[in-house]
């Protein structure tokens, strides 16, 4: 997609503790990473290397670029490119009219959003939404899925939702949001106190009953036997997460029915949350009746397994006879979803997914002009 286009995105990895600027033209940077300190106890200084950073990747780069667009934290109203207080920028208490502010220092269209829309967005336009249909295509099964859930596992729980290319960003830009729905071990508590960094330290130490707050990358060595610990609570530290996880994402995913790809730095302990998030998304339910019915009408696939892949890309179409006459109809037997980690990794989803949103919102623009 957008591989002859010849605009040209500056983009922004915005981290409390680094900027890290670049360029993106027909979907690949063409620039060296710019990485500066990004102040974030320091607004003067903090903007000045926003702007700083932007103008040395300009001086890089051949042709006039054509927009700005990057993730930056919320909370924000990002389609007036205003962000509001935020925990790791403590100098922006109050709010920053970024959007504005870097619209009149550069002539340019400034886009921003949340990374866990930009990284729904990358995955579906360059990552693992073509991913599996190129996988269905190759085998000659016709289904094209057109929709997916993106959910990054780090500090928070990051979520975004593509509809047919289209990204749901809802009246209020609140669309596709997760970490507010309810948790699955205390529906009073927010999905995300289940489903993060803090959930994992927490867990582990509870039932290690160690002093020591490891972070997840030291709890997952521990998991793995390369660090000293309690392995089997490390272990388990991440099968709650993955079902807390599982339990917040079925629930959306009986509204939006696509594919689910995981990513986000916690996602690397994939191999002890999958499992225990797939478990918990083939998991069922009951009627006042009795009855029992599965939380999902699809079949649920581990697209990391090879044999499941496998089942997944597989054909399942049959054939019914229309009454009255000879000639038959032709429907697919079973619904089928699946679940996989990024493989573009989340940094570079997320720039994919600012530099397409920026040449959506280009093109809206233009073809509202010619209008």
């Amino acid at each position: 997609m957008h591989n002859n286009d010849h605009r040209t995105v500056l983009t922004l990895d915005a981290g409390g503790t680094n900027f890290v600027f670049s360029a993106i033209r027909r979907g690949e940077e063409i620039v060296l990473p710019v990485c500066l300190p990004a102040y974030p106890d320091n607004l003067e200084r903090c903007l000045k290397a926003i702007i700083s950073g932007f103008k040395e990747v300009i001086g890089l780069i051949d042709a006039e670029p054509d927009a700005i667009s990057f993730a930056f934290p919320g909370p924000a109203d990002y389609e007036n490119g205003i962000i509001g207080d935020l925990p790791n920028f403590p100098s922006f208490r109050g709010g920053v009219a970024l959007g504005p502010l870097l619209e009149k220092e550069f002539g340019l269209p400034v886009f921003i959003n949340n990374d866990g829309n930009l990284f729904a967005y990358g995955e579906a336009l360059a990552g693992a939404l073509p991913e599996v249909n190129r996988s269905l295509h190759e085998i000659g099964n016709p289904t094209l899925y057109k929709n997916l859930i993106a959910v990054t596992l780090g500090t928070g729980f990051g979520c975004g939702v593509v509809i047919d290319k289209q990204l749901l960003l809802g009246d209020n830009g609140c669309g596709g949001d997760v970490w507010l729905s309810a948790n699955k071990y205390d529906n009073c508590l927010i999905a995300e106190e289940g489903v993060s960094i803090r959930a994992v330290v927490r867990t582990y130490m509870e039932l290690s009953g160690e002093g020591i707050s490891y972070t997840p990358k030291e709890i997952f060595e521990i998991a793995e036997g390369n660090k000293k610990g309690d392995r089997e609570p490390a272990v388990k530290s991440f099968e709650r997460l993955g079902e807390a996880a599982g339990y917040t994402i079925t629930e959306f995913l009986n509204i939006v029915d696509g594919i689910v790809v995981l990513g986000g730095g916690v996602s690397n302990a994939h191999k002890y949350i999958l499992p225990a998030l797939l478990k918990e998304m083939r998991g069922s339910r009951k009627t006042v009746a009795g009855a029992t019915i599965p939380r999902l009408q699809m079949e649920v696939y581990n697209l990391e397994d090879e044999r499941e892949r496998a089942e997944f890309v597989k054909g399942e179409s049959g054939s019914i006879g229309i009454p009255g006459g000879d000639s038959v109809a032709h429907y697919r037997e079973k619904k089928k979803t699946g679940v996989m980690i990024s493989k573009l990794g989340t940094s570079r989803a997320v720039s994919l997914g600012a530099y397409y949103f920026a040449l959506n919102r280009l093109d809206k623009v233009k073809k509202h002009t010619n209008d």
